[in-house]
């Protein structure tokens, strides 16, 4: 019964450590005889991992098992991290799992080197270093390096790289060049023309970088000046002038209006019923004139076609009105000559 002895410590790993009762124990040991016909026992415990045994209760000649680090722990490079069942032993296995930092801090301003890229195990002590990215310089009065610390946890980085400046812009002619910040890797500048001119180009600038070097995204514009509106100034048309022969304007009649009043007896103050007479012969006058006026035009207009001819002395007829009696008989018109 020499294997009974071996496999004990393996049904206590089993049990947590704990010595399981006489009647399980025994059980549990009928179950580890077939080791003694060559099979391995449970695999080895390796310190800070977990062995991976894909639910085998038995280890036959010629097993594998692979060891798992436990969290918080990172397996050593180059070192074996499994054990194989030979001659019912497992191999040996030396500690491989051990404490790292997390992967190196991200810098906006840095890039970890290639040589670090591919590397998950970082010791206590362990260093990295860095280069610029683009757009930044070197700053040599400060170190580019980090190191895991004793809490496993990377030293503060230092701004070892500082923005490169892009070229100052220049004056914009007739315009404004707006720097709200300053020239550095990353900053915008803005462009406005002054007040009668417009602006020809981009409305603002960015420097970016291209391959080594830092400049500006676009160029400055141009202020070009606005034309004042022209409007048009519209034409005076000449008057037409038009001659009909053989046609002269007739002179306007005047006429002379005379007032007598019925009686010679009565020149003193004249009574209320004659100023009222007065004033309505006075009316019928004015318009016996105007309507004298329109006709006088009328056979004008009609004489231009030549159907009418004035009197080929062109006299002038006066009309002479003659006071009505009180008993209102109509007036005596007649012509006067000269």
């Amino acid at each position: 019964m020499s294997p009974l002895p071996r496999s004990a410590p393996a049904v206590r790993r089993l049990m947590g450590g704990q010595t399981p009762p006489p009647l399980l124990l025994l059980l549990l040991l009928l179950l580890c005889i077939p080791a003694a016909q060559g099979d391995c026992n449970l695999p080895p415990d390796v310190p800070n991992a977990q062995p991976d045994l894909r639910g085998l209760a038995s280890f036959p000649e010629q097993t594998t098992i692979t060891y798992k680090c436990n969290k918080g722990f990172v397996k050593v490079p180059g070192m074996a991290d499994s054990v194989l069942c030979l001659n019912d032993k497992w191999s040996e296995v030396a500690k491989f799992c051990n404490r790292s930092c997390d992967v190196p801090t991200r810098l906006h301003f840095a890039s970890l080197k290639k040589s670090y890229s591919k590397q998950n195990y970082f010791p206590e002590g362990f260093t990295v270093e860095y280069e610029c990215r683009k757009g930044y310089k070197r700053d040599l009065t400060l170190s580019e390096k980090l190191t895991c610390l004793q809490n496993f946890t990377w030293s503060k980085p230092d701004e070892f790289c500082k923005k490169k400046q892009c070229p100052t812009p220049g004056e914009l002619k007739n315009g404004h060049v707006n720097i709200t910040t300053d020239l550095l890797f990353g900053a915008s500048i803005f462009f406005s023309c002054n007040a009668g001119y417009r602006l020809v180009g981009a409305t603002s600038s960015y420097c970016f970088a291209i391959a080594n070097d830092v400049e500006w995204s676009d160029p400055l514009p141009e202020c070009q000046e606005i034309s004042p509106t022209v409007k048009a100034i519209p034409a005076v048309e000449k008057p037409i002038t038009v001659n009909f022969p053989a046609t002269k304007y007739p002179a306007i009649p005047r006429a002379t209006t005379s007032f007598h009043s019925s009686t010679s007896k009565n020149r003193g103050n004249p009574s209320s019923g004659q100023l009222t007479l007065f004033r309505f012969l006075r009316g019928v006058a004015v318009i016996i004139i105007i309507v004298a006026l329109i006709l006088a035009k009328g056979f004008w207009h009609y004489g231009k076609s030549g159907s009418y001819h004035t009197h080929e002395n062109n006299k002038a007829v006066n009309v002479a009105f003659y006071n009505l009696p009180a008993t209102g008989d109509a007036a005596d018109v007649r012509p006067s000559g000269n």
